[in-house]
């Protein structure tokens, strides 16, 4: 037979507590779920290796021959795993994008998966993590990807296509679509109304954290809506992006609607629909070079991403830039990830509704 080692260890717990509750309680299961654990491995052994009375719980004769057998393949299950986790370094996940506050999604996907080796880290933007997994000193990113914003010698070849399978060393997947919300002087007309559209804020300024040139999602935005883009200042943190918008009488900035954030005094965050725009969260890693630890990552941010509905999107309601909506087409037409939430025939148009409008 196989020995289940979740049997094993339901065996042990029962037969230090000698109580199926407080047994049960200790493993975090039920008294049913460690019942019937027990009784499959009795099943399989063809022995019985409790007596339950009305008042006690006792190893039989046979319980007491597994003991010490059981202890010692526990313990030989848990040194199997420590020499693989040792032989196996942490995967280290730079993330960029702080004003947007990326530790957000990855805190919510690392929280699903606890086994996970992750070592999270800071990086400056996407073609420093490029660079970084070029040079093998990282091993995945999280942030804002966009094609533009990696060169051929940051990621040790040319970048990857939209549809991520071309010969490029770096490759992407999305794994958030995050709307965003205006945020704009209290002061101004349209920041008393209930949500915005944003063809609205055309006559308004757009004030940038940074120069526009790094600021890959802001441009798509100021070409798409007709936004007039301010020249960029030092990115000094989130605070000095606000206190900004606050000196300029028809400023407004864009920042994720799920954002916890409380604007202050003076500011106001108002929702933007018709179409609501989408900032698009991206994992990174470099092709050639996979870390061991990859897949549960990306099965991490796959299921917070299916239970939080992290990639729900519709073209005649939602807006994306036009790389990230061919990149919501190629993944659900290369099945990349099944959890896209729009249909492949949506998908593929969306990038067409992006093009032409």
């Amino acid at each position: 037979m196989d020995l289940d080692l979740a049997q094993v260890r339901a065996f042990l717990a029962t037969a230090e507590h000698l109580h199926f509750r407080r047994a049960a309680e200790s493993l975090a299961l039920t008294q049913q779920g460690l019942s019937k654990r027990i009784a499959r491995l009795e099943r399989e052994l063809g022995v019985r290796l409790f007596d339950r009375g009305r008042a006690a719980v006792e190893l039989t004769a046979a319980g007491r021959c597994f003991l010490g057998p059981a202890r010692e393949a526990l313990a030989a299950g848990a040194a199997a795993v420590a020499a693989v986790r040792e032989a196996v370094p942490p995967l280290r996940l730079d993330v960029w994008g702080h004003l947007f506050a990326p530790l957000r999604t990855v805190r919510e996907a690392l929280d699903a998966a606890p086994g996970a080796a992750v070592e999270v880290g800071p990086a400056r933007d996407l073609a420093t993590t490029a660079a970084a997994l070029a040079r093998g000193e990282t091993a995945a990113g999280f942030g804002r990807y966009h094609d533009h914003g990696v060169s051929g010698a940051d990621a040790g070849g040319a970048a990857d296509g939209p549809d991520g399978t071309g010969g490029r060393a770096l490759a992407h997947r999305l794994v958030r679509l995050e709307p965003v919300d205006a945020v704009l002087r209290a002061d101004h007309p349209l920041a008393a109304r209930p949500f915005l559209r944003p063809a609205e804020l055309a006559a308004l300024h757009l004030v940038p954290p940074a120069a526009p040139g790094r600021l890959d999602f802001l441009s798509r935005f100021a070409e798409r809506f007709g936004s007039r883009l301010l020249p960029g200042a030092a990115n000094l943190g989130l605070d000095h992006l606000l206190e900004r918008v606050r000196t300029v009488p028809d400023g407004f900035t864009l920042l994720p609607a799920e954002l916890p954030l409380d604007p202050g005094a003076g500011l106001r965050a108002v929702p933007l629909t018709e179409p609501t725009p989408l900032y698009a969260w991206s994992l990174v890693w470099h092709r050639d070079r996979p870390h061991p630890g990859l897949p549960s990552l990306l099965a991490a941010f796959d299921g917070a991403g299916a239970a939080r509905r992290w990639l729900e999107y519709r073209p005649e309601r939602d807006w994306l830039p036009e790389a990230d909506a061919a990149q919501v087409a190629a993944q659900v037409a290369g099945g990349a990830t099944a959890r896209v939430s729009v249909g492949a025939a949506e998908a593929t148009r969306a990038a067409e509704v992006t093009r032409t409008t």
